[in-house]
């Protein structure tokens, strides 16, 4: 009967919330309106990397008024956003969970990069996330539909919007986003105006913000963490710090989804097996010959896969060494 009694109480005290920062070993807990502190249970440390709490994660943990609640468990997610860590080790950065839409943010001056916005393409749409293309500072740029349309040919499944937040030209295009229980990511290099659109869309100084450097158009970096804000209409924020670099690893499907039109034709090739080198009968030869697909996109597609593949191998030796390197530990700690 006691034990009976210990776990009747045992659930009653357990709650749901939100993770809304991550900080080394320590973590931040959404609930009811607040935030409170919190730290990981004790299994959580025998389990992968990709397992822990996240941005976004929905968790359940046990409150405690008066110091850190203990987190118990992690939610099942709907989305999971990742890349490869910017020293190319192949260990992966998880970046946020339970995403919606991907704002890609960039704006429209040195920083437009149609590589990597294809980069951010790929990992949203791996993640189970909705991309949008946000490019900002649309009042500097005298041609932003040219921009628009280039960016549209990224992937049938990509939408863009041109903006200024400053001035709020492009801002109503924006609300059919903000829909109660939807969740936002922004990410971007530092400096395409992330904070400055958050700013806006939330409607006070929420995120710092900063000028752009006139020597070489290349922002200051200005939000250190991720960071996840809950409206009051019901729209949630994750502000992410800016990424110049985005690596490709365990991407493949997100990728193809991407290029899909590349995957079509290479269906239509001759054989099965074809390199699109130099066999008879190869669709995307065919295609690039007449202009149906541009050698610039195909060549972008090549690299994200030679990358992705390079990397994703990586990451799993690493994953191996690790994982043997905990069950030795074990191993030491009974005998």
């Amino acid at each position: 009967m006691k034990n009976t009694s210990i776990r009747k109480e045992t659930q009653k005290d357990e709650k749901l919330g939100r993770i809304s920062e991550v900080s080394k070993n320590s973590y931040r807990i959404m609930f009811q309106g607040e935030e409170i502190p919190a730290k990981l249970k004790g299994h959580f440390y025998e389990e992968d990397t990709e397992a822990l709490p996240v941005v976004g994660d929905y968790v359940t943990f046990m409150y405690n008024s008066r110091g850190d609640s203990m987190i118990l468990s992690v939610c099942e997610r709907k989305s999971f956003l990742q890349r490869p860590d910017q020293a190319k080790t192949g260990v992966m950065q998880y970046m946020a969970a339970n995403v919606d839409y991907l704002f890609i943010v960039t704006s429209l001056n040195e920083d437009y990069n149609y590589n990597r916005i294809a980069r951010y393409v790929s990992i949203a749409i791996q993640g189970g996330t909705i991309p949008v293309v946000i490019l900002t500072k649309s009042d500097l740029c005298t041609n932003a539909g040219r921009y628009i349309r280039e960016v549209e040919q990224i992937s049938d499944k990509v939408r863009v919007h041109a903006i200024s937040a400053l001035y709020g030209i492009g801002l109503d295009e924006l609300n059919e986003y903000m829909t109660p229980g939807t969740t936002i990511c922004m990410m971007g290099s530092s400096g395409a105006g992330k904070s400055t659109l958050t700013n806006s869309l939330i409607g006070e100084e929420a995120m710092k913000t900063s000028e752009i450097r006139e020597d070489d158009d290349k922002g200051r970096h200005t939000t250190t963490y991720r960071k996840l804000i809950e409206l009051p209409n019901g729209v949630t924020i994750i502000d992410t710090p800016g990424m110049r670099e985005v690596g490709m690893a365990n991407v493949q499907e997100g990728i193809d989804e991407t290029f899909s039109d590349i995957i079509e034709l290479e269906c239509r090739c001759k054989f099965s097996n074809c390199r699109h080198d130099t066999e008879p009968g190869c669709a995307v030869k065919a295609a690039i010959a007449s202009g149906e697909l541009s050698a610039e996109r195909y060549e972008l597609y090549k690299n994200l896969g030679r990358e992705n593949t390079k990397n994703y191998a990586m990451k799993k030796e690493i994953s191996k060494w690790a994982k043997a390197y905990k069950k030795n530990n074990k191993r030491n700690m009974w005998d």
